[in-house]
């Protein structure tokens, strides 16, 4: 398992793996958007920004493209800014601005648990560490 905060574990969209509630729990964990995995979980089979064409070929990030944000970032940004206050097209803008390293020194503090030190999930605002349920 990587640190909840590596480089790798930023994807594309904008999205930090690390703080996913599939990244974080211990059945079927899905490792993250970039790893190469024959099992890779359905929904990130299916992603359609994953499967983006220049995602695929030319670009890391979608900050990287002249359509930014396309119709899949604007849905997808809408999802997560009404049901887990987050917005993956903030999230592309601070990487563009300031760099893959201070975004993820950012997301360290941001999703930091106050009681343990572990990682806070983005979908259920809780704490796999000290709430493993």
């Amino acid at each position: 398992m990587s640190e909840p905060f590596d480089l790798e574990l930023i994807a594309p969209c904008g999205m930090n793996c690390g703080i996913c509630m599939a990244y974080l729990r211990k059945k079927n964990r899905c490792l993250g958007c970039r790893v190469i995995d024959i099992n890779i979980p359905v929904s990130r089979a299916k992603c359609k920004i994953k499967n983006c064409e220049l995602i695929k070929n030319k670009i890391k990030f979608c900050y990287e493209c002249n359509n930014l944000p396309c119709q899949r970032m604007k849905s997808l940004d809408k999802r997560y800014r009404t049901k887990y206050n987050m917005s993956m097209i903030e999230n592309l803008e601070y990487i563009k601005e300031n760099g893959i390293k201070k975004f993820c020194e950012k997301e360290r503090e941001r999703w930091k648990c106050p009681k343990c030190g572990g990682v806070i999930c983005v979908h259920n605002k809780r704490c796999y560490t000290c709430d493993p349920k």
